[in-house]
Protein backbone atom coordinates (compact mmCIF):
# COMPACT_ATOMS: atom_id res chain seq x y z
CA UNK A 1 0.00 0.00 0.00
CA UNK A 2 1.31 3.46 -0.81
CA UNK A 3 4.03 2.37 -2.97
CA UNK A 4 4.84 3.36 -6.55
CA UNK A 5 4.23 1.38 -9.39
CA UNK A 6 7.37 0.86 -11.18
CA UNK A 7 6.57 -1.14 -13.97
CA UNK A 8 7.06 0.93 -17.04
CA UNK A 9 3.45 1.69 -18.88
CA UNK A 10 5.41 3.69 -21.47
CA UNK A 11 5.64 1.39 -24.14
CA UNK A 12 2.71 1.10 -27.22
CA UNK A 13 2.66 -2.27 -28.54
CA UNK A 14 1.54 -2.64 -32.65
CA UNK A 15 -0.29 -6.30 -31.90
CA UNK A 16 -1.49 -8.11 -28.95
CA UNK A 17 -0.80 -11.89 -29.39
CA UNK A 18 -3.17 -14.18 -27.16
CA UNK A 19 -1.47 -17.85 -27.48
CA UNK A 20 -3.92 -20.65 -28.03
CA UNK A 21 -6.99 -18.11 -29.04
CA UNK A 22 -8.15 -16.45 -32.04
CA UNK A 23 -10.83 -14.37 -33.21
CA UNK A 24 -11.81 -16.34 -36.61
CA UNK A 25 -13.70 -19.21 -37.07
CA UNK A 26 -13.19 -21.93 -39.22
CA UNK A 27 -16.17 -23.34 -41.26
CA UNK A 28 -16.14 -26.21 -39.19
CA UNK A 29 -16.50 -24.37 -36.14
CA UNK A 30 -19.38 -22.25 -37.21
CA UNK A 31 -21.51 -25.46 -38.80
CA UNK A 32 -20.90 -27.25 -35.28
CA UNK A 33 -22.37 -23.87 -33.50
CA UNK A 34 -24.76 -23.61 -36.04
CA UNK A 35 -25.87 -26.92 -35.15
CA UNK A 36 -25.28 -25.91 -31.43
CA UNK A 37 -27.94 -23.31 -31.70
CA UNK A 38 -30.57 -25.31 -33.73
CA UNK A 39 -30.57 -27.72 -30.94
CA UNK A 40 -30.97 -25.20 -28.27
CA UNK A 41 -33.54 -23.47 -30.28
CA UNK A 42 -35.50 -26.63 -29.78
CA UNK A 43 -34.75 -28.13 -26.61
CA UNK A 44 -33.98 -25.45 -24.43
CA UNK A 45 -36.64 -24.94 -21.29
CA UNK A 46 -36.20 -21.10 -20.97
CA UNK A 47 -37.82 -18.88 -23.19
CA UNK A 48 -35.09 -16.65 -24.23
CA UNK A 49 -32.69 -19.09 -24.63
CA UNK A 50 -34.97 -20.71 -27.37
CA UNK A 51 -35.50 -16.73 -28.44
CA UNK A 52 -32.04 -15.94 -28.74
CA UNK A 53 -31.47 -19.67 -30.60
CA UNK A 54 -34.20 -18.48 -33.14
CA UNK A 55 -32.40 -15.61 -33.46
CA UNK A 56 -28.92 -16.09 -34.32
CA UNK A 57 -30.36 -18.84 -36.94
CA UNK A 58 -32.32 -16.01 -38.30
CA UNK A 59 -29.09 -14.09 -38.70
CA UNK A 60 -26.95 -16.60 -39.89
CA UNK A 61 -29.48 -17.44 -42.92
CA UNK A 62 -30.58 -14.17 -43.66
CA UNK A 63 -26.52 -13.01 -44.15
CA UNK A 64 -24.54 -12.16 -47.45
CA UNK A 65 -23.93 -15.09 -48.42
CA UNK A 66 -26.36 -17.16 -46.41
CA UNK A 67 -24.71 -19.88 -43.59
CA UNK A 68 -26.98 -22.80 -43.46
CA UNK A 69 -25.02 -25.95 -43.28
CA UNK A 70 -28.28 -28.37 -42.81
CA UNK A 71 -29.88 -27.07 -45.52
CA UNK A 72 -33.66 -25.35 -45.25
CA UNK A 73 -35.63 -28.79 -45.25
CA UNK A 74 -34.04 -29.47 -42.40
CA UNK A 75 -34.13 -26.46 -40.07
CA UNK A 76 -37.44 -26.22 -41.04
CA UNK A 77 -38.60 -29.40 -39.48
CA UNK A 78 -36.86 -28.37 -36.47
CA UNK A 79 -38.48 -25.36 -35.96
CA UNK A 80 -41.85 -25.16 -37.13
CA UNK A 81 -43.34 -26.71 -34.26
CA UNK A 82 -43.14 -23.77 -32.44
CA UNK A 83 -45.83 -22.21 -33.69
CA UNK A 84 -47.76 -23.37 -31.08
CA UNK A 85 -45.08 -21.91 -28.35
CA UNK A 86 -46.13 -20.59 -24.83
CA UNK A 87 -43.51 -17.85 -25.49
CA UNK A 88 -44.74 -14.93 -27.51
CA UNK A 89 -41.90 -13.51 -27.92
CA UNK A 90 -40.39 -16.83 -29.11
CA UNK A 91 -43.48 -16.84 -31.68
CA UNK A 92 -42.16 -13.63 -32.75
CA UNK A 93 -38.86 -14.76 -33.43
CA UNK A 94 -39.94 -17.88 -35.12
CA UNK A 95 -42.18 -15.76 -37.83
CA UNK A 96 -38.53 -13.63 -38.75
CA UNK A 97 -36.78 -17.06 -39.49
CA UNK A 98 -39.26 -18.37 -41.75
CA UNK A 99 -39.82 -15.38 -43.60
CA UNK A 100 -35.71 -15.22 -43.91
CA UNK A 101 -36.15 -18.78 -45.68
CA UNK A 102 -35.91 -19.29 -49.42
CA UNK A 103 -39.27 -19.43 -50.66
CA UNK A 104 -38.14 -22.05 -53.24
CA UNK A 105 -36.67 -24.20 -50.99
CA UNK A 106 -40.28 -24.38 -48.69
CA UNK A 107 -42.66 -25.02 -51.45
CA UNK A 108 -41.76 -28.87 -51.53
CA UNK A 109 -43.13 -28.75 -47.56
CA UNK A 110 -46.10 -26.97 -47.59
CA UNK A 111 -48.45 -29.97 -46.25
CA UNK A 112 -45.88 -30.24 -43.46
CA UNK A 113 -45.78 -26.57 -42.80
CA UNK A 114 -49.88 -26.28 -43.06
CA UNK A 115 -50.21 -29.29 -40.39
CA UNK A 116 -48.60 -27.26 -37.39
CA UNK A 117 -50.32 -23.91 -38.72
CA UNK A 118 -54.03 -25.41 -38.51
CA UNK A 119 -52.59 -26.57 -34.89
CA UNK A 120 -52.13 -23.25 -33.98
CA UNK A 121 -55.15 -21.63 -35.56
CA UNK A 122 -57.15 -24.21 -33.81
CA UNK A 123 -55.22 -23.57 -30.40
CA UNK A 124 -57.37 -23.04 -26.46
CA UNK A 125 -54.65 -20.51 -26.42
CA UNK A 126 -56.06 -16.93 -28.42
CA UNK A 127 -52.96 -15.36 -28.56
CA UNK A 128 -51.50 -18.30 -30.28
CA UNK A 129 -54.25 -18.28 -32.52
CA UNK A 130 -53.61 -14.47 -33.48
CA UNK A 131 -49.83 -15.08 -34.07
CA UNK A 132 -50.44 -18.31 -36.07
CA UNK A 133 -52.37 -16.08 -38.91
CA UNK A 134 -49.16 -14.14 -39.46
CA UNK A 135 -47.88 -17.35 -40.52
CA UNK A 136 -50.78 -18.06 -43.01
CA UNK A 137 -50.01 -15.15 -44.23
CA UNK A 138 -46.39 -15.01 -44.79
CA UNK A 139 -47.68 -19.19 -46.21
CA UNK A 140 -49.69 -17.20 -49.00
CA UNK A 141 -46.73 -14.86 -50.05
CA UNK A 142 -44.34 -17.34 -49.97
CA UNK A 143 -46.21 -20.46 -51.16
CA UNK A 144 -49.85 -19.78 -52.22
CA UNK A 145 -50.66 -21.96 -55.04
CA UNK A 146 -48.85 -24.30 -53.41
CA UNK A 147 -50.49 -24.34 -50.06
CA UNK A 148 -54.07 -24.23 -51.43
CA UNK A 149 -53.46 -26.99 -53.66
CA UNK A 150 -51.43 -29.13 -51.68
CA UNK A 151 -53.58 -32.54 -50.15
CA UNK A 152 -55.80 -31.27 -47.41
CA UNK A 153 -54.60 -27.78 -48.15
CA UNK A 154 -57.99 -26.21 -48.49
CA UNK A 155 -60.54 -27.93 -47.31
CA UNK A 156 -58.83 -28.67 -43.68
CA UNK A 157 -57.49 -25.49 -43.74
CA UNK A 158 -61.08 -24.23 -44.42
CA UNK A 159 -62.30 -26.63 -41.29
CA UNK A 160 -59.69 -24.46 -39.28
CA UNK A 161 -61.35 -20.86 -40.42
CA UNK A 162 -64.89 -22.36 -39.15
CA UNK A 163 -63.39 -23.32 -35.88
CA UNK A 164 -61.54 -19.89 -35.21
CA UNK A 165 -64.45 -17.97 -36.82
CA UNK A 166 -67.43 -20.13 -35.35
CA UNK A 167 -69.06 -20.37 -39.14
CA UNK A 168 -69.86 -24.01 -39.12
CA UNK A 169 -71.57 -25.34 -42.01
CA UNK A 170 -72.58 -28.27 -40.39
CA UNK A 171 -74.49 -26.87 -37.51
CA UNK A 172 -75.71 -24.37 -39.93
CA UNK A 173 -77.57 -26.44 -42.15
CA UNK A 174 -78.54 -28.99 -39.88
CA UNK A 175 -80.59 -26.10 -37.76
CA UNK A 176 -82.37 -24.70 -40.69
CA UNK A 177 -83.39 -28.34 -41.78
CA UNK A 178 -85.40 -28.80 -38.62
CA UNK A 179 -86.68 -25.41 -38.22
CA UNK A 180 -84.30 -24.57 -35.67
CA UNK A 181 -82.08 -21.15 -34.84
CA UNK A 182 -78.99 -21.98 -32.94
CA UNK A 183 -75.57 -20.75 -32.28
CA UNK A 184 -72.92 -21.91 -34.64
CA UNK A 185 -70.28 -20.15 -32.07
CA UNK A 186 -67.56 -22.66 -30.62
CA UNK A 187 -65.38 -22.49 -27.75
CA UNK A 188 -62.92 -20.74 -29.51
CA UNK A 189 -64.69 -17.70 -30.38
CA UNK A 190 -66.38 -17.19 -27.13
CA UNK A 191 -63.61 -14.72 -25.77
CA UNK A 192 -62.81 -13.50 -28.79
CA UNK A 193 -62.31 -9.77 -29.00
CA UNK A 194 -63.71 -8.03 -32.53
CA UNK A 195 -60.28 -6.91 -33.37
CA UNK A 196 -59.15 -10.70 -33.25
CA UNK A 197 -62.31 -11.66 -35.38
CA UNK A 198 -61.52 -8.59 -37.66
CA UNK A 199 -58.04 -9.82 -38.44
CA UNK A 200 -59.44 -14.01 -39.01
CA UNK A 201 -61.58 -12.56 -41.58
CA UNK A 202 -59.01 -10.74 -43.63
CA UNK A 203 -56.87 -13.68 -43.64
CA UNK A 204 -59.64 -16.13 -44.84
CA UNK A 205 -60.19 -13.47 -47.11
CA UNK A 206 -56.76 -13.21 -48.24
CA UNK A 207 -56.93 -17.35 -48.51
CA UNK A 208 -60.06 -17.56 -50.23
CA UNK A 209 -58.21 -15.07 -52.66
CA UNK A 210 -55.47 -16.91 -53.14
CA UNK A 211 -57.80 -19.95 -53.81
CA UNK A 212 -59.73 -18.18 -56.63
CA UNK A 213 -57.16 -16.58 -58.43
CA UNK A 214 -57.13 -17.72 -62.03
CA UNK A 215 -53.89 -19.60 -63.01
CA UNK A 216 -52.04 -17.86 -65.79
CA UNK A 217 -52.66 -18.55 -69.45
CA UNK A 218 -49.17 -20.34 -70.47
CA UNK A 219 -48.20 -18.71 -74.45
CA UNK A 220 -49.36 -20.87 -77.14
CA UNK A 221 -46.81 -23.37 -78.10
CA UNK A 222 -47.97 -25.74 -81.04
CA UNK A 223 -45.87 -28.68 -79.65
CA UNK A 224 -47.51 -28.49 -76.22
CA UNK A 225 -50.04 -31.15 -77.12
CA UNK A 226 -46.97 -33.68 -77.98
CA UNK A 227 -44.72 -32.57 -75.31
CA UNK A 228 -47.51 -33.31 -72.72
CA UNK A 229 -47.71 -36.55 -74.16
CA UNK A 230 -44.30 -37.41 -74.69
CA UNK A 231 -41.96 -35.73 -72.57
CA UNK A 232 -41.42 -35.75 -68.94
CA UNK A 233 -43.05 -33.85 -66.49
CA UNK A 234 -41.81 -30.53 -65.16
CA UNK A 235 -42.36 -31.06 -61.56
CA UNK A 236 -41.87 -33.95 -59.04
CA UNK A 237 -45.06 -36.54 -58.33
CA UNK A 238 -46.92 -35.02 -61.64
CA UNK A 239 -49.96 -37.51 -60.84
CA UNK A 240 -49.93 -37.23 -57.39
CA UNK A 241 -53.93 -35.31 -57.62
CA UNK A 242 -54.51 -39.43 -58.93
CA UNK A 243 -53.44 -41.03 -55.74
CA UNK A 244 -52.29 -43.93 -57.72
CA UNK A 245 -50.42 -45.53 -55.07
CA UNK A 246 -51.53 -44.12 -51.67
CA UNK A 247 -54.09 -44.55 -48.98
CA UNK A 248 -57.55 -43.90 -49.68
CA UNK A 249 -58.10 -40.01 -49.28
CA UNK A 250 -61.78 -38.33 -48.02
CA UNK A 251 -62.85 -35.51 -49.22
CA UNK A 252 -60.99 -33.36 -46.63
CA UNK A 253 -57.17 -34.77 -47.40
CA UNK A 254 -58.12 -34.44 -51.21
CA UNK A 255 -56.16 -32.25 -53.11
CA UNK A 256 -57.67 -29.51 -55.30
CA UNK A 257 -55.30 -28.37 -57.65
CA UNK A 258 -57.41 -25.89 -60.06
CA UNK A 259 -59.49 -23.13 -59.51
CA UNK A 260 -62.62 -24.91 -60.65
CA UNK A 261 -62.43 -27.85 -58.54
CA UNK A 262 -61.46 -25.92 -55.45
CA UNK A 263 -64.56 -23.17 -56.14
CA UNK A 264 -67.12 -26.21 -56.92
CA UNK A 265 -66.27 -27.65 -53.51
CA UNK A 266 -66.30 -24.75 -51.64
CA UNK A 267 -69.76 -23.61 -53.67
CA UNK A 268 -70.84 -26.79 -52.15
CA UNK A 269 -70.10 -27.02 -48.74
CA UNK A 270 -69.00 -23.54 -47.13
CA UNK A 271 -70.60 -20.76 -49.55
CA UNK A 272 -74.16 -21.17 -47.23
CA UNK A 273 -72.13 -20.83 -43.99
CA UNK A 274 -69.52 -18.42 -45.06
CA UNK A 275 -72.44 -15.67 -46.20
CA UNK A 276 -74.19 -16.60 -43.33
CA UNK A 277 -71.51 -15.83 -40.69
CA UNK A 278 -70.29 -12.52 -43.08
CA UNK A 279 -73.20 -11.08 -42.89
CA UNK A 280 -73.53 -11.49 -39.29
CA UNK A 281 -70.25 -9.57 -39.18
CA UNK A 282 -71.51 -6.72 -41.32
CA UNK A 283 -74.54 -6.36 -39.00
CA UNK A 284 -72.31 -5.86 -36.46
CA UNK A 285 -69.94 -3.26 -37.98
CA UNK A 286 -67.02 -1.74 -36.63
CA UNK A 287 -63.80 -3.88 -37.54
CA UNK A 288 -65.40 -6.43 -38.02
CA UNK A 289 -67.83 -4.94 -40.33
CA UNK A 290 -65.05 -3.67 -42.52
CA UNK A 291 -63.38 -7.01 -42.55
CA UNK A 292 -66.29 -8.50 -43.98
CA UNK A 293 -66.92 -6.03 -46.97
CA UNK A 294 -63.83 -7.06 -48.31
CA UNK A 295 -64.49 -10.94 -47.81
CA UNK A 296 -67.62 -10.24 -49.77
CA UNK A 297 -65.81 -8.20 -52.43
CA UNK A 298 -63.51 -11.48 -52.76
CA UNK A 299 -66.78 -13.37 -53.34
CA UNK A 300 -68.66 -11.03 -55.33
CA UNK A 301 -65.70 -11.62 -57.71
CA UNK A 302 -66.23 -15.16 -58.28
CA UNK A 303 -69.79 -15.28 -58.78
Amino acid sequence: MGKKNLTNTSFKAKTIVVNQQSLATDSADAAEHFKAQLALATSARLDVQRKDALSYLTNRISSKPPCNPLGTPAVLMRVIPHITDSSKPVRGQLLKLLRAMPPSELRPHVGTILMYVRGGMTHLSEEIRSDTLGVVEWLLEAAGPEAVSCPGGWMKTLNSFSSMLGWNPVVGSAASSKGWTSSTKTALVAKRGPQAQARQIQVLARFLEVGFRPEPCAPYDPRAYWDNIYRLPGTSNAFAHLNLFGTPRDENEDMYPDRQSRLAVFQERWAEAITRGMEDAKKDGGAAGRAAATLEKVLLEQS
